[in-house]
Protein backbone atom coordinates (compact mmCIF):
# COMPACT_ATOMS: atom_id res chain seq x y z
CA UNK A 1 0.00 0.00 0.00
CA UNK A 2 1.73 3.40 -1.15
CA UNK A 3 1.33 6.77 0.73
CA UNK A 4 0.09 8.37 -2.38
CA UNK A 5 -2.69 7.24 -4.92
CA UNK A 6 -4.12 8.59 -8.20
CA UNK A 7 -7.26 8.22 -9.47
CA UNK A 8 -8.35 9.10 -12.67
CA UNK A 9 -11.85 10.14 -13.14
CA UNK A 10 -12.02 11.49 -16.37
CA UNK A 11 -9.93 13.06 -19.80
CA UNK A 12 -11.43 16.14 -21.41
CA UNK A 13 -12.13 15.09 -25.04
CA UNK A 14 -11.16 18.85 -26.29
CA UNK A 15 -7.85 18.96 -25.09
CA UNK A 16 -6.83 15.33 -23.02
CA UNK A 17 -6.52 17.15 -19.94
CA UNK A 18 -7.31 14.95 -16.58
CA UNK A 19 -9.85 15.18 -13.94
CA UNK A 20 -8.26 13.33 -10.90
CA UNK A 21 -8.20 12.70 -7.31
CA UNK A 22 -5.17 12.32 -5.31
CA UNK A 23 -5.81 10.11 -1.94
CA UNK A 24 -2.85 11.30 0.81
CA UNK A 25 -2.81 10.16 4.56
CA UNK A 26 -4.44 13.11 5.13
CA UNK A 27 -6.78 13.63 2.86
CA UNK A 28 -7.94 13.33 -0.58
CA UNK A 29 -8.34 16.68 -3.32
CA UNK A 30 -9.20 17.26 -6.51
CA UNK A 31 -7.15 17.96 -9.64
CA UNK A 32 -5.59 19.83 -11.18
CA UNK A 33 -5.22 21.67 -7.96
CA UNK A 34 -3.36 24.62 -7.17
CA UNK A 35 -1.69 25.09 -3.72
CA UNK A 36 -1.00 27.60 -2.01
CA UNK A 37 2.32 28.11 -0.29
CA UNK A 38 3.55 28.51 3.60
CA UNK A 39 6.97 28.56 3.56
CA UNK A 40 7.58 29.00 7.32
CA UNK A 41 4.70 26.38 8.38
CA UNK A 42 2.06 29.60 7.61
CA UNK A 43 0.39 30.66 4.49
CA UNK A 44 1.48 34.17 5.00
CA UNK A 45 -1.27 35.96 6.95
CA UNK A 46 -3.55 33.44 6.52
CA UNK A 47 -4.97 31.20 9.09
CA UNK A 48 -5.80 27.11 8.16
CA UNK A 49 -9.10 27.65 9.07
CA UNK A 50 -9.39 30.55 6.00
CA UNK A 51 -7.09 28.46 3.84
CA UNK A 52 -10.37 25.34 4.37
CA UNK A 53 -12.82 27.99 3.97
CA UNK A 54 -11.80 28.80 0.30
CA UNK A 55 -11.35 25.42 -0.25
CA UNK A 56 -7.64 24.39 -0.66
CA UNK A 57 -6.92 20.50 0.14
CA UNK A 58 -3.08 20.47 -0.34
CA UNK A 59 -0.78 23.31 0.93
CA UNK A 60 3.33 23.20 0.32
CA UNK A 61 5.79 24.06 2.98
CA UNK A 62 9.43 24.35 2.66
CA UNK A 63 12.36 21.75 4.10
CA UNK A 64 15.14 24.06 3.70
CA UNK A 65 13.21 27.28 5.76
CA UNK A 66 11.86 24.47 8.43
CA UNK A 67 15.40 22.59 8.70
CA UNK A 68 16.77 26.12 9.53
CA UNK A 69 14.13 27.55 11.05
CA UNK A 70 12.69 26.09 13.66
CA UNK A 71 14.55 23.17 12.54
CA UNK A 72 13.27 19.71 12.00
CA UNK A 73 13.73 18.39 15.35
CA UNK A 74 11.50 20.76 17.06
CA UNK A 75 8.95 20.11 14.44
CA UNK A 76 9.09 16.29 15.15
CA UNK A 77 8.44 16.87 18.92
CA UNK A 78 5.39 18.48 18.00
CA UNK A 79 4.30 15.73 15.98
CA UNK A 80 4.89 16.77 13.05
CA UNK A 81 4.11 19.16 10.51
CA UNK A 82 0.39 19.09 10.69
CA UNK A 83 0.61 19.25 14.39
CA UNK A 84 3.12 21.87 14.70
CA UNK A 85 0.72 24.64 12.33
CA UNK A 86 -2.81 22.75 13.39
CA UNK A 87 -3.63 21.47 9.59
CA UNK A 88 -5.34 18.69 9.07
CA UNK A 89 -5.42 18.44 5.52
CA UNK A 90 -2.39 17.47 2.92
CA UNK A 91 1.17 18.81 3.20
CA UNK A 92 3.37 18.48 0.16
CA UNK A 93 7.32 19.70 1.52
CA UNK A 94 9.54 20.82 -1.40
CA UNK A 95 13.16 18.89 -1.08
CA UNK A 96 15.11 22.29 -0.36
CA UNK A 97 17.29 22.15 -3.77
CA UNK A 98 15.69 25.52 -4.95
CA UNK A 99 16.64 27.10 -1.98
CA UNK A 100 20.23 25.99 -1.73
CA UNK A 101 20.67 27.06 -5.51
CA UNK A 102 18.73 30.00 -5.67
CA UNK A 103 19.19 31.56 -2.03
CA UNK A 104 22.80 30.86 -1.14
CA UNK A 105 25.76 33.23 -3.42
CA UNK A 106 28.55 30.65 -1.91
CA UNK A 107 27.68 27.24 -3.03
CA UNK A 108 29.76 24.57 -4.24
CA UNK A 109 28.07 21.18 -5.80
CA UNK A 110 29.55 17.87 -5.45
CA UNK A 111 28.35 14.12 -6.04
CA UNK A 112 27.90 13.93 -2.11
CA UNK A 113 25.46 16.81 -1.90
CA UNK A 114 26.12 20.89 -1.73
CA UNK A 115 27.84 23.21 0.33
CA UNK A 116 26.52 26.51 0.75
CA UNK A 117 25.88 29.15 3.53
CA UNK A 118 23.29 30.34 5.39
CA UNK A 119 21.52 32.77 3.34
CA UNK A 120 20.61 34.37 6.91
CA UNK A 121 23.72 34.21 9.45
CA UNK A 122 26.58 33.00 6.93
CA UNK A 123 26.95 29.29 8.50
CA UNK A 124 28.51 27.07 6.76
CA UNK A 125 25.80 24.32 5.88
CA UNK A 126 25.45 20.73 3.82
CA UNK A 127 22.43 19.41 2.06
CA UNK A 128 22.86 15.84 0.59
CA UNK A 129 20.22 13.50 -0.74
CA UNK A 130 19.54 11.43 2.51
CA UNK A 131 19.54 15.05 4.56
CA UNK A 132 17.34 16.14 2.46
CA UNK A 133 14.89 12.86 3.11
CA UNK A 134 15.83 12.77 6.95
CA UNK A 135 14.70 16.71 7.41
CA UNK A 136 11.23 15.74 5.33
CA UNK A 137 11.13 12.36 7.40
CA UNK A 138 10.86 14.24 10.47
CA UNK A 139 8.62 16.56 9.16
CA UNK A 140 5.92 14.38 8.45
CA UNK A 141 4.78 15.51 4.89
CA UNK A 142 2.13 13.53 2.89
CA UNK A 143 4.47 13.94 -0.18
CA UNK A 144 8.39 14.98 0.13
CA UNK A 145 10.35 15.71 -2.87
CA UNK A 146 13.62 14.33 -4.17
CA UNK A 147 16.72 16.55 -4.02
CA UNK A 148 17.49 17.56 -7.21
CA UNK A 149 20.05 20.14 -9.06
CA UNK A 150 17.98 23.23 -10.23
CA UNK A 151 20.08 24.35 -13.06
CA UNK A 152 20.27 28.38 -13.77
CA UNK A 153 18.43 29.25 -16.96
CA UNK A 154 19.64 29.37 -19.94
CA UNK A 155 22.20 26.34 -19.50
CA UNK A 156 24.29 24.56 -22.29
CA UNK A 157 23.66 21.33 -23.02
CA UNK A 158 26.55 19.85 -21.67
CA UNK A 159 26.05 21.70 -18.53
CA UNK A 160 22.71 20.13 -18.31
CA UNK A 161 23.33 16.90 -19.41
CA UNK A 162 25.91 16.34 -16.20
CA UNK A 163 22.74 17.85 -13.90
CA UNK A 164 20.24 15.22 -15.10
CA UNK A 165 23.06 12.53 -14.61
CA UNK A 166 23.70 14.13 -11.32
CA UNK A 167 19.90 14.38 -10.43
CA UNK A 168 19.36 11.17 -11.30
CA UNK A 169 22.13 9.33 -8.97
CA UNK A 170 20.55 11.72 -6.27
CA UNK A 171 16.98 10.46 -7.03
CA UNK A 172 18.21 7.07 -6.09
CA UNK A 173 20.00 7.92 -2.99
CA UNK A 174 17.01 9.34 -1.64
CA UNK A 175 15.26 6.24 -2.43
CA UNK A 176 17.33 4.22 -0.62
CA UNK A 177 17.38 6.99 2.27
CA UNK A 178 13.59 7.37 2.93
CA UNK A 179 12.19 5.97 6.37
CA UNK A 180 8.58 5.99 5.70
CA UNK A 181 7.17 4.75 2.54
CA UNK A 182 4.36 3.59 4.15
CA UNK A 183 2.95 7.16 5.29
CA UNK A 184 4.91 9.64 2.44
CA UNK A 185 5.04 9.23 -1.01
CA UNK A 186 8.50 10.69 -2.74
CA UNK A 187 8.15 12.02 -5.75
CA UNK A 188 10.57 12.23 -8.68
CA UNK A 189 11.58 15.31 -10.46
CA UNK A 190 12.48 15.18 -14.18
CA UNK A 191 15.21 17.69 -15.00
CA UNK A 192 16.49 18.68 -18.54
CA UNK A 193 15.56 22.21 -19.04
CA UNK A 194 14.11 23.05 -22.80
CA UNK A 195 16.02 19.87 -24.45
CA UNK A 196 13.69 17.06 -25.51
CA UNK A 197 16.78 14.40 -25.57
CA UNK A 198 17.61 15.72 -21.79
CA UNK A 199 14.31 15.35 -20.73
CA UNK A 200 13.74 11.91 -22.07
CA UNK A 201 16.58 10.55 -20.21
CA UNK A 202 15.50 12.12 -17.36
CA UNK A 203 11.93 10.84 -17.49
CA UNK A 204 13.63 7.14 -18.17
CA UNK A 205 15.67 7.51 -15.37
CA UNK A 206 13.45 8.19 -12.78
CA UNK A 207 9.93 6.04 -14.24
CA UNK A 208 12.46 3.55 -13.67
CA UNK A 209 12.70 4.34 -9.98
CA UNK A 210 8.62 3.97 -9.83
CA UNK A 211 7.84 6.76 -7.41
CA UNK A 212 4.83 7.60 -6.45
CA UNK A 213 4.49 10.81 -8.36
CA UNK A 214 6.49 12.76 -10.65
CA UNK A 215 7.36 16.64 -10.79
CA UNK A 216 9.10 18.82 -13.37
CA UNK A 217 10.92 20.82 -12.37
CA UNK A 218 13.17 23.53 -14.13
CA UNK A 219 10.59 25.84 -15.30
CA UNK A 220 9.26 28.85 -14.87
CA UNK A 221 12.53 29.98 -14.18
CA UNK A 222 12.50 32.87 -16.72
CA UNK A 223 11.75 31.01 -19.98
CA UNK A 224 9.22 32.33 -22.52
CA UNK A 225 5.92 31.00 -21.81
CA UNK A 226 6.04 29.21 -25.33
CA UNK A 227 9.34 27.36 -24.31
CA UNK A 228 7.52 26.01 -21.26
CA UNK A 229 4.08 24.95 -22.87
CA UNK A 230 6.28 23.28 -25.75
CA UNK A 231 8.55 21.45 -22.95
CA UNK A 232 5.12 20.32 -21.15
CA UNK A 233 4.09 19.00 -24.47
CA UNK A 234 7.08 16.78 -25.07
CA UNK A 235 7.34 15.66 -21.35
CA UNK A 236 4.39 15.11 -19.51
CA UNK A 237 3.80 12.16 -22.15
CA UNK A 238 6.45 10.89 -21.08
CA UNK A 239 5.37 9.90 -17.42
CA UNK A 240 2.70 7.50 -16.28
CA UNK A 241 -0.32 8.30 -16.48
CA UNK A 242 -1.65 6.38 -13.20
CA UNK A 243 0.58 8.77 -11.06
CA UNK A 244 0.17 12.43 -10.57
CA UNK A 245 1.73 14.84 -12.42
CA UNK A 246 3.27 18.01 -10.47
CA UNK A 247 4.69 21.33 -12.40
CA UNK A 248 7.08 23.54 -9.82
CA UNK A 249 6.69 26.97 -9.17
CA UNK A 250 3.90 27.98 -11.86
CA UNK A 251 0.45 30.01 -10.32
CA UNK A 252 -0.28 32.54 -13.32
CA UNK A 253 -3.31 31.89 -13.99
CA UNK A 254 -2.65 31.57 -18.13
CA UNK A 255 -0.36 29.16 -16.85
CA UNK A 256 -2.48 26.92 -14.61
CA UNK A 257 -4.72 26.71 -17.68
CA UNK A 258 -2.47 25.98 -20.57
CA UNK A 259 -0.31 23.46 -18.15
CA UNK A 260 -3.33 21.68 -16.87
CA UNK A 261 -4.30 21.53 -20.91
CA UNK A 262 -1.03 19.67 -20.96
CA UNK A 263 -1.60 16.76 -18.41
CA UNK A 264 -0.30 18.50 -15.51
CA UNK A 265 -2.28 17.67 -12.00
CA UNK A 266 -0.67 19.64 -9.59
CA UNK A 267 1.28 23.35 -9.35
CA UNK A 268 2.26 25.65 -6.61
CA UNK A 269 3.33 29.21 -6.41
CA UNK A 270 4.45 32.08 -4.11
CA UNK A 271 2.80 34.61 -6.93
CA UNK A 272 -0.58 34.69 -5.41
CA UNK A 273 0.56 36.00 -2.07
CA UNK A 274 3.68 37.88 -2.91
CA UNK A 275 1.92 40.03 -5.49
CA UNK A 276 -0.65 40.51 -2.99
CA UNK A 277 1.53 42.06 -0.61
CA UNK A 278 2.52 44.67 -2.89
CA UNK A 279 -1.62 46.07 -3.55
CA UNK A 280 -1.56 44.02 -7.09
CA UNK A 281 -4.93 41.77 -7.57
CA UNK A 282 -6.27 38.71 -9.98
CA UNK A 283 -9.44 39.53 -10.85
CA UNK A 284 -12.08 38.20 -13.55
CA UNK A 285 -11.00 41.12 -15.90
CA UNK A 286 -7.73 40.95 -15.63
CA UNK A 287 -4.70 42.83 -13.48
CA UNK A 288 -5.72 45.08 -10.66
CA UNK A 289 -3.08 47.27 -8.62
CA UNK A 290 -5.44 48.26 -5.93
CA UNK A 291 -2.95 50.73 -4.46
CA UNK A 292 -3.27 53.45 -8.02
CA UNK A 293 -4.69 56.61 -7.36
CA UNK A 294 -7.28 55.97 -9.36
CA UNK A 295 -9.00 53.77 -6.81
CA UNK A 296 -8.85 56.25 -3.50
CA UNK A 297 -12.63 56.89 -4.04
CA UNK A 298 -13.66 53.83 -6.33
CA UNK A 299 -16.10 51.92 -3.40
CA UNK A 300 -16.96 48.91 -5.67
CA UNK A 301 -15.27 45.49 -4.84
CA UNK A 302 -12.06 44.46 -5.98
CA UNK A 303 -13.84 42.29 -8.36
CA UNK A 304 -17.85 42.77 -9.07
CA UNK A 305 -17.96 38.92 -10.27
CA UNK A 306 -16.17 37.36 -6.82
CA UNK A 307 -17.68 35.97 -3.72
CA UNK A 308 -14.70 35.69 -1.52
CA UNK A 309 -14.91 37.12 2.12
CA UNK A 310 -12.67 40.08 0.88
CA UNK A 311 -15.24 41.35 -2.13
CA UNK A 312 -18.30 40.70 0.21
CA UNK A 313 -17.05 42.88 2.40
CA UNK A 314 -14.71 45.50 1.27
CA UNK A 315 -13.93 48.35 -1.09
CA UNK A 316 -10.93 48.96 -3.35
CA UNK A 317 -11.10 52.53 -1.45
CA UNK A 318 -10.69 51.04 1.60
CA UNK A 319 -7.86 48.05 0.88
CA UNK A 320 -6.11 51.30 -0.87
CA UNK A 321 -6.00 52.94 2.28
CA UNK A 322 -5.05 50.02 4.33
CA UNK A 323 -2.25 48.97 1.47
CA UNK A 324 -1.03 52.41 1.54
CA UNK A 325 -0.55 52.85 5.66
CA UNK A 326 1.25 49.37 5.57
CA UNK A 327 -1.56 47.67 7.73
CA UNK A 328 -1.53 44.32 8.41
CA UNK A 329 -5.20 43.56 7.68
CA UNK A 330 -4.73 45.27 3.86
CA UNK A 331 -2.04 42.38 3.19
CA UNK A 332 -4.67 39.91 4.56
CA UNK A 333 -8.04 40.72 2.65
CA UNK A 334 -5.39 41.13 -1.00
CA UNK A 335 -4.04 37.38 0.17
CA UNK A 336 -7.53 36.02 0.93
CA UNK A 337 -8.61 37.43 -2.47
CA UNK A 338 -5.79 36.00 -4.70
CA UNK A 339 -5.84 32.87 -3.38
CA UNK A 340 -9.42 32.28 -3.80
CA UNK A 341 -9.42 33.06 -7.06
CA UNK A 342 -6.68 30.59 -8.02
CA UNK A 343 -8.55 28.23 -6.31
CA UNK A 344 -12.10 29.32 -7.98
CA UNK A 345 -10.41 29.38 -11.42
CA UNK A 346 -9.06 25.54 -10.41
CA UNK A 347 -12.39 24.46 -9.60
CA UNK A 348 -13.09 26.29 -13.36
CA UNK A 349 -10.75 24.18 -14.96
CA UNK A 350 -12.25 20.89 -13.45
CA UNK A 351 -15.97 21.73 -14.73
CA UNK A 352 -14.63 22.37 -17.92
CA UNK A 353 -13.15 19.17 -18.03
CA UNK A 354 -16.06 17.01 -16.87
CA UNK A 355 -17.62 19.18 -20.07
CA UNK A 356 -15.12 18.32 -22.04
CA UNK A 357 -14.88 22.29 -22.97
CA UNK A 358 -11.41 23.14 -21.80
CA UNK A 359 -10.23 24.50 -24.89
CA UNK A 360 -13.35 26.86 -25.09
CA UNK A 361 -12.73 28.13 -21.30
CA UNK A 362 -9.09 28.98 -22.65
CA UNK A 363 -10.31 30.62 -25.18
CA UNK A 364 -13.02 32.94 -23.16
CA UNK A 365 -11.07 33.36 -20.14
CA UNK A 366 -7.97 34.19 -22.04
CA UNK A 367 -10.22 37.06 -24.09
CA UNK A 368 -11.62 38.71 -21.18
CA UNK A 369 -8.67 38.80 -18.76
CA UNK A 370 -6.40 40.07 -21.89
CA UNK A 371 -4.14 37.95 -22.63
CA UNK A 372 -4.70 37.74 -26.37
CA UNK A 373 -4.48 41.17 -26.72
CA UNK A 374 -0.74 42.58 -27.54
CA UNK A 375 1.07 43.28 -24.90
CA UNK A 376 -0.97 42.13 -22.13
CA UNK A 377 -0.05 42.62 -18.88
CA UNK A 378 0.76 39.66 -17.08
CA UNK A 379 2.17 38.64 -13.87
Amino acid sequence: MTAIRYELIKTCRQTGARLGRVHTPHGSFDTPAFMPVGTLATVKTMSPEELKEMGAGIILSNTYHLWLRPGSDIIKEAGGLHAFMNWDRAILTDSGGFQVFSLSEFRKIEEEGVHFRHHLSGEKLFLSPEKAMEVQNALGSDIMMAFDECPPYPATFEYMRKSVERTSRWAERCLKAHKRPEDQGLFGIVQGGEFEELRRQSAADLVSLDFPGYAIGGLSVGEPKDVMNRTLEFTTPLLPSNKPRYLMGVGSPDSLIDGSIRGIDMFDCVLPTRIARNGTLMTSTGRLVVKNAQYARDFRPIDEECDCYTCRNYSRAYIRHLIHCNETFGIRLTTYHNLYFLLRLMEKVRQAIREDRLGDFREEFFERYGFNKPNAKNF
